[in-house]
């Protein structure tokens, strides 16, 4: 491991429960998600003089967990691997109410858009980042990025006001 300071280390600890929202949202399973949150740590930890002190390190740890999920898309693309649906029996014995079937509902929203619209949602929406940091991130101009968001939010959008849309 390459010689990472201290505060680097506990700055990257702090940023964990981020990381792991922004993961749930690019991979489909828990597993795949946690899979990318340690390697994203991973390749921070080893790398830790790259980043640029006075720039944001969660900006710079969503970039290297963007770049992460796409080597894993391509390797599995290569293998063609196929894994089950989250759907298939995560959430078997768990008590339904209102709050937990309405999670459900966006979670399964959120899995049927495209990976570039489910990194956008999950970069601006649920981490709350700029549109520009968000666009820096995913290397992208910001009119791109503002489009994505915007289809994506018609997307789900039309999934959770059809309740049989939801459920498919």
């Amino acid at each position: 491991m390459a010689d990472s300071s201290p505060t680097v280390r506990s700055e990257i600890a702090a940023l964990l429960p981020r990381l792991r929202r922004f993961s749930r949202t690019l991979a489909h399973r828990r597993e795949d998600a946690d899979d990318l949150v340690q390697i994203t740590v991973e390749r921070a930890l080893t790398r830790a003089e790259q980043w640029q002190p006075g720039t944001r390190l969660d900006s710079w740890m969503f970039r290297i967990m963007q770049n992460a999920w796409f080597d894993e898309l391509r390797v599995r693309d290569r293998r063609s691997q196929t894994f089950v649906g989250e759907e298939m029996g995560e959430q078997v014995g768990v008590s339904t109410t209102d709050a937990q079937i309405d999670a459900i509902a966006v979670r399964k929203a959120v899995a049927t858009l495209s990976d570039d619209q489910r990194a956008v949602v999950g970069l601006v929406l649920v981490e709350g980042l700029p549109y520009q940091e968000a666009a820096d991130v995913l290397g992208v101009p910001i009119g791109t990025l503002t489009s994505r968001l915007y289809r994506a939010r018609e997307a789900l959008q039309a999934l959770l006001s059809d309740p049989a849309g939801a459920r498919r």
